[in-house]
């Protein structure tokens, strides 16, 4: 075939750009696309600004649902207008005259949906840069009726190892429909948990185990598409996913069982965010969050210990705040063998009572009151101790036992008494012989 000199090419478009502008429905469909974009702006502005979800920006703390309601909102204007011109092509189609003009519209249409979905779900900048340099010239060449041609030309550049053979095509596609779908599974993952946790309805640890399943669900349903196009038959890999299983079942035993462990640790109710454990080797922190295999535990010097969930139900653990955030403490201190006990006990309970963070108050149970108490008999005075009552853990942030030991120092000495040292009484048996 000979190819056509850049003169002819000149003619063809000239004589075609002139028979396009002499042609009535050149106009015709230049009205109908200028009443499509305005019918779709003015709609797409009235629905805006009639429905507040989709109109005022959400505040950070705002329910999933309402900021994918705004984001939506975004996208009003382009999506109205294809679906406009989708019709009016369409019906150019039933009266017998070709809608070239307003099919181009209806691509240029697509490309700012695609530009307008990108811009309001993409909030990641590395992804919206890809999607755009990537996804846009992807959809182009499809509207254009390129894409196939250039698939094909992919096909073509391949390399043949043994009985497989590997195509750019098939590597590109796996790139890119993998990278997607990765993008895609942890968006709806992050979306998903999101709302689950924003249901006031359900208890802590009932969100967390929705939320592992929804995970768990949304990980297999990404992975049988991601094998799907990798081109992986999943009738064979059904036959021999018995042996498969076999070997990553004594592999992954830890895994698959840390797994399970997390699993009934959420049915039972046993450990739940917020929760301040202490583990049988020492380790002890606040319960953040539950992963597939681990849990984190957040300490008070800014550290998370992350645990794996088998060690929660096979070794001793000790939860303090499961059952009731309250905690009783102890501060021990002495005083001397001459001191009143009786008068000394009365105002250290009132001392120690008029901290902010002990339970106190006649509205109180009596048990639960600051008591103050005689432990043993020491060898320099008289060992004693005062119980309390708070809310929390005595620790971190919550240094109550340490401020009452200060409270106690100050109160003993307002009342004359000091705390008493140990002291040694040294007997010389023979006076005489020291002297030699």
């Amino acid at each position: 075939m000979v190819p056509k000199s850049v003169s002819t090419v000149i003619d063809e478009f000239t004589k075609t750009a002139q028979f396009a502008i002499s042609d009535s429905n050149t106009y015709i469909q230049l009205l109908v696309i200028l009443v499509i974009y305005v019918l779709s702006f003015a709609a797409a502005y009235k629905i805006r600004h009639s429905v507040g979800i989709t109109h005022n920006a959400p505040l950070e703390s705002a329910h999933p649902v309402r900021k994918l309601a705004f984001r939506i909102g975004g996208i009003l204007f382009p999506l109205l207008a294809i679906i406009l011109l989708q019709i009016s092509t369409k019906a150019g189609e039933n009266l017998a005259f070709t809608p070239w003009l307003i099919e181009t519209a209806l691509a240029i249409a697509v490309l700012l949906f695609f530009n307008s979905l990108i811009r309001a779900f993409v909030q990641h900048k590395f992804a919206a840069s890809l999607f755009r340099w990537i996804g846009l010239p992807i959809l182009l060449l499809h509207l254009l009726n390129l894409l196939t041609t250039v698939i094909n030309a992919l096909e073509e550049i391949s390399l043949d190892v043994g009985n497989v053979s590997i195509s750019a095509y098939g590597v590109t596609r796996v790139l890119i429909f993998g990278s997607f779908l990765f993008w895609l599974g942890r968006a709806s993952n992050n979306f998903g948990k999101a709302v689950i946790r924003k249901q006031e309805s359900l208890d802590v640890p009932t969100k967390e185990v929705f939320s592992k399943l929804f995970e768990v669900g949304l990980f297999c349903i990404v992975m049988l598409l991601l094998l799907n196009v990798m081109g992986v038959n999943l009738t064979t890999l059904a036959v021999f996913g018995g042996a498969v299983g076999v070997g990553l079942g004594l592999g992954l035993q830890s895994i698959a069982s840390n797994f399970i462990s997390g699993i009934i640790i959420l049915l039972d109710r046993s450990l739940t965010v917020g929760d301040f454990v202490e583990l049988d080797d020492g380790q002890k922190g606040f319960v953040r969050e539950f992963r597939m295999r681990y849990a984190v535990l957040e300490t008070y010097d800014g550290k998370d210990i992350l645990v794996p969930n088998e060690k929660f139900i096979s070794s001793l653990m000790v939860n303090w705040t499961h059952k009731d955030p309250k905690q009783r403490y102890r501060v021990d201190f002495s005083v001397p063998y001459a001191t009143d006990v009786r008068a000394m006990v009365e105002f250290i309970k009132v001392a120690v009572a008029e901290h902010e963070q002990v339970i106190s108050g006649l509205d109180v149970p009596f048990e639960e009151r600051p008591d103050c108490e005689i432990d043993s008999f020491g060898d320099s005075g008289i060992n004693m101790f005062v119980e309390f009552w708070m809310i929390g853990i005595d620790d971190g942030k919550n240094r109550v036992g340490g401020d009452l030991m200060l409270t106690i120092l100050e109160t003993l000495r307002e009342n004359g008494i000091e705390i008493p040292f140990p002291q040694r009484e040294v007997k010389i048996i023979n006076p005489e012989q020291s002297k030699l």
